[in-house]
């Protein structure tokens, strides 16, 4: 019998986070998509109705938080905290005193550090039994985005979570700024997306999906979500004197099983030593003893309880943990790995 619980995210609701820094297009971009027919049934989570342009929607208000729009959406108010809306979120749902829908969105402001919402939907107790995870979207300003990442560390953390990077108002950005910025952004990002959005004009199907299980795959997609080969490919991946942001990103593979014991401690070790710079990791584990492979998937000092999926989709049974940090060599993890895991298994 496996050590993990099975991986239950097909049972529970996906949650989407649009972030991005001020004035990068965030809600232009939630505007377009609400008026797509294939977001109808999206619950969406903002702070102020107003930055919502529902002057163009019919809604009727449901309660003193909540609006149902005429094209199926719900759009509520963050009341005191995320958390605290989400729970009533789900009592309300379960009591029937809200439309059904399939599909939560949450715009952050634009000075929001992405990470403390990410790891309440990874391991609060109170929101994994309703919500999972589905994507990171971060719109970036083509115009703005470089000076920007210059100059607001929040602005890099931003896309450094990212698991698709919109790119906005490119028409109006010089080429080869532009190009500049791609650069940039693939360095710091190498596995996110990257995806230019003209006014806001994305197809929703792009967007989502981002997560381990997929419904319209009705599977586990282990490559598709960690794009371990994105990373290994990425240009200046291993180099830390690339840019000036101080985020990396690489992946450590192992061919054999691995004891599960062996590596829980070598993670406890880097959260408890580096977890400030720890953005996110995720990793597909073949563990001894485990029929299945076990997913793990973190940010800062908070992972997710490590889950068993369903089975193996391909040939490949190797374990792959990919990492996106900030201001940690590579060859120190690489260092913590051989010393916790490998020469545990050497004895």
């Amino acid at each position: 019998m496996s050590l993990f619980d099975r991986d239950r995210s097909a049972e529970r609701l996906p949650v989407s986070l649009i972030t991005g820094f001020l004035g990068s297009g965030k809600t232009t971009l939630l505007n377009r998509l609400l008026k797509h027919a294939d977001m109808a049934g999206s619950l969406v989570i903002v702070n102020e109705f107003g930055e919502i342009g529902l002057d163009h929607l019919l809604f009727e208000r449901v309660d003193g938080e909540t609006v149902l729009m005429s094209s199926g959406c719900v759009c509520c108010t963050v009341r005191s905290d995320l958390e605290e809306t989400l729970r009533d979120i789900a009592r309300k749902s379960a009591k029937g005193q809200m439309p059904p829908f399939d599909r939560l969105l949450v715009e952050t402001t634009g000075l929001a550090d992405p990470a403390p919402i990410v790891q309440l939907l990874l391991n609060n107790p109170m929101t994994a039994h309703d919500y999972r995870l589905d994507a990171v979207i971060t719109t970036v300003d083509a115009v703005n985005g470089s000076k920007q990442l210059d100059e607001h560390q929040e602005a890099v953390k931003q896309a450094a979570l990212a698991d698709r990077l919109l790119l906005t108002k490119a028409d109006l950005a010089d080429a080869g700024a532009l190009t500049v910025l791609k650069l940039r952004l693939g360095m710091i990002n190498p596995s996110a997306e990257l995806i230019p959005a003209a006014h806001g004009d994305v197809a929703p199907g792009r967007l989502f999906g981002a997560a381990l299980f997929d419904p319209a795959r009705k599977s586990s997609d282990a490559r598709r979500w960690l794009r371990a080969e994105t990373i290994e490919g990425a240009p200046h991946a291993h180099d830390p004197n690339v840019h000036g942001d101080g985020i990396r990103s690489f992946c450590i593979t192992h061919d054999e099983p691995l004891d599960w014991q062996a590596v829980h401690d070598w993670l406890a070790a880097l959260r408890r030593e580096k977890g400030g710079d720890l953005l996110r990791v995720k990793g597909i584990l073949n563990l001894e003893g485990e029929a299945a492979p076990v997913a793990i998937h973190g940010v800062h000092h908070v992972f997710h309880p490590p889950v068993q999926l369903d089975g193996w989709t391909d040939g490949d049974r190797r374990s792959r943990i990919v990492f996106i940090v900030r201001d940690i060599d590579r060859a120190l993890v690489e260092e913590s790995w051989r010393s916790f895991v490998l020469a545990r298994e050497a004895a």
